[in-house]
């Protein structure tokens, strides 16, 4: 039986390519400093996303977490969407390990105005707890891969400046953001004080993510990953990965981009998940199940009877995602299935 795997854009296998590159890889102890594959990325990434240095990590959730601990001190609060991954996907890292609270604010598909967050500010009193850090998701995976409107990022920037916050951006699929729209990395980062980049989702890298900052920022996260237990010996053998990935899978990004809106204007037409496909902008596509018989585990349990594989996203929803192990001939299989299945 053919097999479309539309959970997650993490679900990638390197090509050989790939493959051959983490295999020649030059290494050395990278907890040393020494390890000239994994110190060529942190110089690339540093370069393209706009900042002094950066640093290499385990994984997105770790980036997110080394950052938002460097920033802050137990007892602060973070400002973040209600949907972000943070507050979502990762284990309450912050909290457990930094003492920190979040914020959440129920944004528009992820994306929240300066006049939201204005309103989540806490007043200098002892009573609150002291804002320290706004965190924005750019694109936003709970939000259907929106992408963050630049004007809006600026906008809470300003916000930010006034009330001398700083700004992290949770950039996963900060790739697709820049390949969707022609912004450049360096334009979306510009605004914040820190970034973190998936290279194990888009850019189908098999581990990775890389944080990036000041200098002295840098220094900081580097002993905060250390604490962790994120510091990688011969790590350049996945440094190599990130490496081939900038150089052959930024481009490719429209591909997955296409196939998703392929998947959105076929499936949309589907009363039980009708919605509009416009609102696909990147590779995530967040289903409606308008059928309040039919749940989200049904339907994806029947589409994996079948062969294509989802995941339920929500209480009404399931969430499908293109990638790199997706092509054209899947793509026609999937929607065959999806018509064959709930298209009566």
């Amino acid at each position: 039986m053919k097999i479309v795997d539309l959970r997650s854009d993490t679900v990638t296998k390197p090509t050989e390519a790939m493959r051959k590159a983490m295999a020649s890889a030059e290494v050395g102890d990278d907890v040393f400093g020494e390890d000239p594959t994994v110190n060529r990325l942190q110089e690339r990434m540093a370069e393209i996303l706009g900042k002094e240095k950066a640093l290499f990590v385990a994984s997105g959730t770790m980036g997110n977490l080394v950052s938002i601990l460097t920033h802050t001190r137990p007892g602060d609060e973070v400002i973040l969407e209600a949907n972000a991954h943070p507050f979502h996907y990762e284990s309450a890292g912050a909290a457990a390990y930094g003492g920190v609270q979040f914020f959440p604010i129920v944004g528009n598909h992820g994306i929240l105005d300066a006049e939201d967050i204005a309103l989540a500010i806490r007043p200098d009193d002892a009573h609150y707890p002291p804002t320290r850090l706004i965190c924005l998701e750019n694109t936003h995976n709970r939000g259907g891969g929106k992408i963050y409107p630049i004007e809006k990022i600026e906008q809470i920037r300003h916000l930010a400046d006034q009330h001398h916050l700083a700004m992290h951006l949770d950039g996963a699929r900060l790739f697709n953001a820049s390949v969707a729209t022609g912004i450049s990395l360096e334009t979306f980062c510009k605004p914040f004080e820190s970034v973190s980049v998936c290279l194990s989702k888009g850019l189908g890298c098999p581990v990775g993510s890389v944080i990036a900052g000041s200098a002295p920022w840098i220094r900081e996260a580097h002993r905060i990953r250390k604490r962790l237990g994120g510091g990688m010996r011969q790590a350049g053998i996945l440094a190599a990965a990130g490496l081939y990935a900038l150089d052959h899978h930024i481009d490719r990004l429209q591909e997955d981009h296409y196939h998703a809106r392929q998947l959105a204007n076929a499936i949309s037409q589907i009363p039980l998940f009708e919605f509009t496909p416009s609102t696909v902008e990147t590779n995530i596509i967040v289903l409606p199940i308008h059928d309040s018989v039919i749940t989200p585990l049904e339907v994806v349990t029947r589409l994996q009877d079948e062969g294509v594989l989802t995941v339920p996203f929500g209480p009404r929803e399931i969430r499908l995602v293109t990638h790199l192990g997706i092509d054209d001939g899947d793509v026609t299989y999937a929607i065959e299935i999806f018509k064959k299945l709930f298209g009566n």
